[in-house]
């Protein structure tokens, strides 16, 4: 049981809930959204809700992020015990063995090829099922050869809401591969949201990153740069939050979000410039809220948000 604990804490299970309510809003617009037929493209019809389909989301999402985070901490343990902020992590400290964190990542990419089942007889999900975890995995090894790490971790994250989309209505992007629009601008939102957040965070290792030779775009730019390119990734993502609700103008389907969707996208930009006021340059002692706590509030009440929106 405290090896357990002890994992669930290695993998910041918390963390969770930064991708996992873009996934369920993808979702709840598959399901409340109607989609067009394909007898007749004028005509609409509903995709079923499926406790199976929910079911299947929330443990594809689970696994799939224990499973890459786990990773990560196999491939950085030489990294995370030279750095002074992370030498203290589980691998390093010796708390946690290699084989015990491999064995879970094991179990973590087989249940999440397994959890795709639970889609058919849509079979995308289980062929798209290797190649998407290969990707996530290989974000472990990106800041060794890119300073787009940053950028590489949000598209990882940009295939919770469009991979959703595809394992729920994946017969219809057969005959209308426009449909999947709005979960390709929601995933827009996270690539440009994590990049931004991310950027800020490795922030705080500016100095060991440049001493070790690892590659990131606080190391490449400086620090005053890097908060300056977060802040333009944020900015890409209010231009995509807008833009969200007329998916219908390029052929996509008609969410028909009104004025709560608009008043929560104020919201997020306003939510985003209190982000970047509380760190300068000169003083990163608050990026840990900047960081967890703004940014659980805005994917989980954009989530809430978008689903009351299409509810009312």
């Amino acid at each position: 049981m405290k090896q357990l604990r002890q994992i669930l804490e290695m993998i910041r299970f918390s963390h969770t809930l930064f991708a996992l309510p873009f996934a369920l809003m993808s979702a709840v617009m598959c399901w409340l959204v109607p989609a067009v037929t394909e007898s007749d493209l004028s005509s609409t019809e509903s995709v079923a809700f499926r406790l199976s389909h929910l079911t299947g989301i929330i443990l594809c999402m689970v696994f799939a992020r224990s499973a890459a985070m786990a990773f990560n901490r196999i491939a950085d343990r030489r990294i995370d015990a030279e750095n002074p902020r992370t030498s203290k992590r589980h691998i390093p400290a010796g708390e946690l063995s290699v084989k015990s964190v491999t064995s879970f990542t094991v179990f973590n990419c087989v249940a999440f090829i397994a959890s795709t089942l639970l889609f058919l007889p849509n079979k995308l999900p289980i062929i798209l099922s290797v190649p998407v975890l290969l990707f996530l995995l290989m974000y472990s090894y990106t800041k060794r050869f890119t300073s787009l790490a940053h950028v590489y971790l949000g598209v990882s994250l940009m295939l919770a809401p469009i991979s959703t989309w595809i394992a729920l209505r994946g017969h219809v992007l057969m005959y209308h591969p426009a449909d999947i629009l709005p979960a390709v601008l929601v995933g827009i939102i996270v690539m440009t949201w994590v990049a931004g957040f991310d950027i800020i965070y490795a922030c705080q290792d500016f100095d060991f990153d440049k001493e070790a030779k690892l590659r990131s775009i606080p190391s490449r730019f400086g620090i005053k740069g890097a908060l300056r390119i977060a802040a333009f990734s944020h900015v890409l993502m209010v231009g995509a939050l807008i833009a969200l609700p007329f998916s219908h103008h390029w052929m996509g389907p008609d969410l028909q979000l009104g004025p709560i969707y608009h008043t929560a996208a104020v919201a997020v930009a306003l939510l985003l410039f209190y982000e970047h006021w509380l760190v300068k340059p000169d003083d990163l002692t608050r990026v840990n809220i900047a960081f967890f706590q703004i940014n659980i509030v805005i994917s989980v009440g954009l989530f809430l948000i978008v689903t009351v929106d299409l509810l009312l």
